[in-house]
């Protein structure tokens, strides 16, 4: 199969449940959904010895269209809020949460594969007190080729917002956080605004970006819709990516048993771990390195 571009859709859609079902009904022409504060549902149909009533499960919308990469939660209170839907089209290319990296509740880190290499996809989503970007700011991480950033800042700038006349230091912050990850901050086709306030004393703003590698076609280039703006407050935002074109094999390879292949396979493998240098390791880090 040969994927040329991917297609991105981000919204924050403030805990509406029919509104992501709406998303993930009529959206199916995207490759990748994030979603920014989402909507938790609480189930209580597991059967428990310890509680009659049974056992609370949270659950999000899920569509058979769409895959959902989430964290488990322990309690509803504790609810992530960022939340990453992909297409089930794009299975092919092996989407995973990767939950080591960023161990927080308002960041998805999810990586996928595309010609031997590995590629990330960040979901932020940044509250008033901009907890997330903090956490950013203060984590070190060591990952290349991230493919995106996206999401809800929550941080109003004349840098992407014409009409608000002032800059913000969390701006700064964000542009050491993109440059840390090799990336630059988008600018939008449409100059409107993502959030659209009910209260007629307060301005409508930009705070929902895309942040992408500068090399990119795309830089520059995202798109703001407001076709929901009677449904919601937040508009969405979205953009095409190219992507390398990946040849997928459609037959599997396989080692014939007791073939001499299978031999040689095998021997190799012993050679190679036989011949692994264990005198370095002296720490979990050292031991992750070796592995």
């Amino acid at each position: 199969m040969i994927l040329e571009t991917i297609k991105i859709y981000s919204q924050k859609i403030c805990k509406n449940n029919l509104f992501t079902n709406t998303i993930l009904e009529n959206h199916s022409f995207f490759d990748i959904i994030f979603i920014q504060e989402p909507s938790w549902n609480i189930i209580w149909s597991i059967p428990s010895s310890a509680n009659s009533k049974g056992e609370i499960l949270v659950e999000v919308p899920n569509h058979p269209n769409w895959s959902t990469f989430d964290r488990n939660l322990s309690s509803p209170n504790n609810s992530l809020r960022v939340l990453t839907y992909i297409n089930i089209c794009l299975a092919f290319l092996y989407f995973s949460l990767w939950d080591d990296i960023f161990s927080h509740r308002d960041i998805s880190c999810i990586f996928f594969f595309n010609c031997g290499s590995i590629f990330f996809l960040l979901n932020v989503y940044s509250d008033s007190s901009h907890t997330a970007l903090k956490y950013l700011e203060d984590t070190e991480v060591n990952i290349n080729n991230v493919f995106i950033m996206t999401g809800d800042f929550n941080i109003r700038d004349n840098f992407w917002n014409l009409n608000f006349p002032y800059h913000s230091y969390h701006k700064n912050t964000l542009f050491e956080i993109a440059d840390s990850l090799g990336l630059e901050i988008s600018k939008p086709i449409e100059n409107v605004p993502t959030r659209y306030s009910d209260n007629p004393q307060e301005t409508d703003s930009v705070i929902d970006l895309i942040c992408l590698h500068p090399n990119s076609s795309e830089l520059d280039n995202h798109h703001i819709h407001l076709n929901w703006r009677l449904l919601s407050n937040y508009a969405p935002i979205s953009i095409d990516i190219p992507i390398l074109e990946e040849y997928i094999q459609t037959k599997k390879q396989t080692l014939i048993k007791n073939s001499d292949k299978e031999s040689w396979f095998v021997e190799e493998l012993i050679t190679s771990i036989k011949n692994i240098d264990i005198s370095l390791i002296q720490s979990t880090n050292t031991l992750e390195a070796v592995t």
